[in-house]
């Protein structure tokens, strides 16, 4: 039997333009076209930066001060003011309303496979993604890139040639052709100081890859040449991904823009993660035991490492104290990092048994359910932890401690 050749692209990788400043921006709209950024104050870092920022030279992650050097008229944002994991949510709900299929890989980016909509042509899948697009705009005022290909790969590398706003397709069975004329630097895991690396090697685009014959790739890139080698032909055959409803565990990750060493700002990005999570977990309605903490290296080796709770809970309270010791058990090379997550399993259902001198956690409890409930009517305006109050500029914040 003759293999079926896949004429319709139907995997859709969205990346939110800028989201955390977009945020802000859906807040306050008199900030749309000015340079704007989100980040840390004093000692703290920028998160994200609009595009006009971008062209006076602010970048993700520079220091707040080197980023206020450069750009005077900047106008920072503090992260406390908060939301992002809400308006995330709301848009990956959105994404849902075209397909079922949506893997949720970050705050602003994930996969969605078009397979199941019975979609025929290329045209029908470029209206229906431009469709979502346009509706993700006028529902939360988010502005996204769309790559549409026939792997997850090619549609990710797609989606961000052209940004903001940008929408790439790419037809099936022309990954190597799209690809060969990119840069190396396009290819997941090749970043800046690996590209130099490369073009001392006369590697400067992809099609210089596949230029190159098995031992030269093999003196280049070592053990994983083959796998350097598939990417560049575009092959990927890992699927779309969905969480479950009654999810076995929840996660989430953050891929930074530029490797990062500071301790201090990943475990407060570790923490964040928590403040993410815990809402959806008791919005379930359940309990998690187990927390795993994971990093990886800009080359792709990741280790990681988890404790347990004695008594599974709701509350982010208990979680906090253990993000430094699994940070520094799971970090152990002490080299920057590519990427952070936090994972919650061993989910229980069910109300909390209460102990005997448990009335001071469901006090707690009542006022994490309020909480939830302000943040999630008019963003997270409301101050959870110190590590959020430390990002904080508004004195009128509310603290649950």
């Amino acid at each position: 039997m003759q293999p079926v050749t896949i004429l319709t692209p139907t995997i859709v990788h969205l990346d939110a333009d800028a989201f955390f400043v977009a945020v802000e921006q859906a807040r306050d709209p008199t900030l749309r076209g000015k340079k704007v950024a989100v980040g840390g104050r004093a000692r703290g870092i920028i998160a994200s930066a609009s595009y006009e920022a971008r062209a006076s030279g602010v970048f993700t992650p520079m220091p707040t001060a080197r980023a206020l050097q450069v750009c005077p008229d900047l106008i920072l944002v503090s992260h406390g003011h908060g939301g992002y994991g809400e308006v995330s949510r709301r848009m990956f709900d959105v994404c849902e309303t075209l397909t079922p299929i949506v893997q949720r890989n970050s705050i602003d980016e994930g996969y969605l496979d078009l397979g199941p909509c019975g979609f025929t042509t290329a045209a029908a899948v470029e209206a229906a993604v431009r469709g979502l697009q346009r509706k993700i705009w006028a529902e939360l005022q988010i502005p996204v890139s769309m790559g549409i290909a026939a792997n997850r790969l090619v549609a990710q590398i797609a989606s961000k040639l052209r940004k903001p706003r940008g929408f790439v397709v790419v037809p099936p069975g022309s990954e190597a052709e799209f690809l060969a004329p990119l840069g190396v630097g396009k290819l997941p895991g090749i970043g800046g100081k690996t590209e130099a690396v490369l073009a001392e090697r006369g590697i400067r685009l992809v099609r210089d890859i596949l230029a190159r014959n098995e031992d030269e790739l093999r003196s280049v890139f070592g053990n994983g040449w083959r796998e350097v080698r598939a990417m560049a032909r575009g092959e990927d055959d890992r699927p779309v991904e969905t969480e479950h409803e009654d999810a076995k565990s929840y996660s989430q990750q953050e891929t930074f823009a530029a490797d990062i060493g500071d301790f201090a700002e990943i475990e407060r990005v570790a923490k964040g993660m928590i403040d993410a999570l815990l809402p959806k977990i008791r919005a379930d309605g359940k309990r998690v035991r187990t927390m795993t903490v994971k990093v990886r290296y800009p080359d792709f080796a990741q280790e990681a490492h988890a404790q347990s709770l004695e008594t599974a809970t709701d509350l982010e309270a208990p979680f906090y104290p253990l993000v430094a010791p699994l940070l520094h058990a799971a970090w152990r090379k002490r080299r920057p990092l590519r990427l952070v997550s936090v994972r919650f399993s061993e989910v229980e259902g069910g109300a909390a048994q209460l102990e005997m001198f448990a009335e001071g956690e469901e006090r707690r409890r009542k006022l994490a359910a309020v909480l939830d409930r302000l943040n999630a009517r008019g963003g997270e305006t409301v101050v959870r932890r110190g590590h959020q109050l430390a990002q904080s500029t508004t004195a009128s914040k509310t603290s649950m401690d």
